[in-house]
């Protein structure tokens, strides 16, 4: 129960966007998935219904998870799990069975919801993680199972629901007693060692989700499209902030060219968000054409190419770029557009537009320090670790306060990425220190030779690593994706990026790709590439 109030104070919970929309739309179509259409009185009254049906089986502070794409049930789950007391996990629908099993294990989840088609990927879990009690499954009626899985759920979802017994149940609040409470533990990644569990807090979240609908203009009239993934970062705290503005959620189960067309030129789709893989998809496509309706896309994950911004803006989409992590709520910076820029020539503004820009209305002032944490000059030029704070910076890692304590150091949050300050107080990241070339001494972007490479017309996507050399100490290694049916040789490659960069930063070495390996979030695995490199080489 929330804590007695007073008339100048209440704890904040983004519980309350639900409350309030339901109440004040209750006619307005919250969410649209295929043939189903969900009003915000038929949204609030789903998740009061959930809520009753979990508070009957768990703790306050209980956890519970969902192995979900992007479905009305995911987005729901946002609601119902916490006005239940409890705390949710929204887990990576592209991890393998023992992934999973780890992160239900680390985080003790009481209860497993799990898409239909994902029943596989959980087949031994009651057997191996001693506190899941219950497996519960969600159908969904877009699609189709070939071979459906039996025997792993104890529930389905309907029925699990109408187990509530709201007549007799205590009244449900639209609050919490302590703002700083856990409202979401979200498993970080893992790729460089087990993932961490960084917990949300409803005061975070809450603050966090008034930045993304202030940054994003999100609005009554909004039509959000699903492409970013609900279980990075609770997608961007995106189910809250749109559901504060009384917009319309627009669900999408995969990221596919078709789909997403349908959805802009059918339902009239105004803002998504999303990796640059998901720019390129659009901006690749068949169906690719100028819009009628203004469509804006917030990008993240990796500095976009600004060869990707260019084709957008040809179609007449804008383009904002954010950056942040899993630690910090998702976006913590934002690239604000400066009138001055509408005069520049569209290359130049596609550069300046992939910066990763200034903190957001919710966050702090972005730094760039040297390991004693010392400003660095704001001249461009000088680059240092990126160390971030405020009320959205995570509570902590759970159930591991060595790591919290690493993070932490300074009074700081660490990020591990590495980039500069420009004069004008815009930060631009150049590399995860972990991925930073040093050849001959010199440190050498992977993002930047990155950039040269990618703005080549034939080229779709790369990633560049540092390798072994006898004589530098290491060298950059690019490996190239090509758009589909262009050709191009590694020598033109090699000529066109040595007319952007200095001679020791272009790689000698342009190895072409049929694909690239990536996180479910889009970012390149980088780890995977530099492990097979070495395979290959016997270094």
């Amino acid at each position: 129960m929330p804590a007695a109030q007073t008339a100048n104070h209440s704890e904040l919970s983004p519980l309350r966007f639900l409350e309030r929309s339901a109440a004040v739309f209750p006619d307005r179509t919250a969410i649209v998935h295929g043939h189903r259409h969900y009003t915000y009185r038929e949204f609030g009254a789903e998740v009061e219904q959930l809520a009753h049906a979990l508070r009957e089986r768990i703790e306050p502070g209980d956890r519970v998870a969902f192995l979900s794409p992007n479905t009305p049930e995911l987005l729901m789950a946002h609601f119902a799990v916490p006005l239940a007391g409890g705390v949710l996990i929204a887990l990576n629908s592209r991890l393998a069975g023992p992934e999973l099993e780890y992160i239900l294990d680390h985080s003790g989840a009481r209860i497993l919801f799990v898409d239909a088609e994902f029943l596989g990927s959980v087949a031994t879990v009651r057997d191996r993680v001693p506190s899941v009690g219950e497996v519960v499954e969600i159908p969904d009626s877009t699609i189709t199972l070939d071979a459906p899985v039996a025997g792993v759920a104890t529930a389905v979802y309907d029925d699990f629901l109408r187990t509530a017994d709201a007549a007799n149940a205590e009244p449900l609040v639209w609050g919490v007693a302590d703002e700083q409470q856990p409202i979401a533990i979200n498993y970080t990644s893992g790729t460089t060692g087990k993932p961490k569990g960084v917990m949300y807090s409803h005061r975070g979240a809450y603050l966090n989700s008034l930045g993304e609908t202030f940054h994003n203009g999100f609005t009554g009239a909004t039509k959000y499209l699903w492409t970013l993934p609900m279980f990075h970062c609770n997608g961007w705290c995106t189910p809250w902030a749109v559901t504060a503005a009384g917009g319309t959620h627009v669900c999408l189960r995969a990221v596919r060219a078709d789909a997403i067309w349908d959805a802009i030129d059918d339902l009239g789709i105004t803002h998504l968000c999303g990796a640059p893989t998901v720019c390129s998809t659009i901006a690749d496509a068949d169906r690719a054409h100028p819009l009628t309706t203004p469509l804006r896309i917030t990008t993240a994950g990796a500095p976009p190419s600004p060869t990707i911004i260019g084709r957008l803006e040809s179609l007449g989409v804008t383009v904002v770029h954010v950056y942040g992590l899993t630690e910090v709520y998702g976006p913590y910076t934002i690239c604000e557009p400066q009138e001055s820029w509408a005069a520049l020539d569209p290359a130049e503004r596609a550069v300046l537009i992939s910066r990763q820009g200034v903190g957001m209305l919710q966050a702090e002032t972005a730094r760039v320090v040297d390991p004693q944490m010392r400003d660095l000059p704001a001249d461009g030029v000088s680059m240092g670790e990126i160390v971030l704070r405020g009320n959205n910076v995570m509570l902590g890692y759970y159930r591991d306060e060595d790591a919290t304590a690493e993070a932490f150091a300074g009074g700081w949050f660490h990020t591990g990425d590495l980039g500069v300050m420009h004069p004008d107080g815009y930060i631009q990241l150049k590399d995860r220190a972990k991925d930073i070339v040093i050849s001959g001494g010199e440190n050498i972007s992977t993002v930047e030779v990155e950039q040269a490479i990618v703005s080549h017309p034939a080229v779709a996507d790369v990633a560049v690593i540092g390798v072994p050399d006898d004589r530098w100490g290491e060298r950059p290694k690019a490996f190239v994706l090509l758009r589909p049916g262009a050709t191009v040789g590694a020598e033109e490659l090699v000529e066109h990026a040595r007319g952007l960069l200095a001679g020791y930063k272009v790689p000698r070495d342009i190895a072409f790709a049929s694909d690239l390996p990536r996180t479910p979030t889009g970012k390149i695995r980088k780890n995977e590439l530099r492990t097979a490199t070495s395979v290959v080489t016997g270094t």
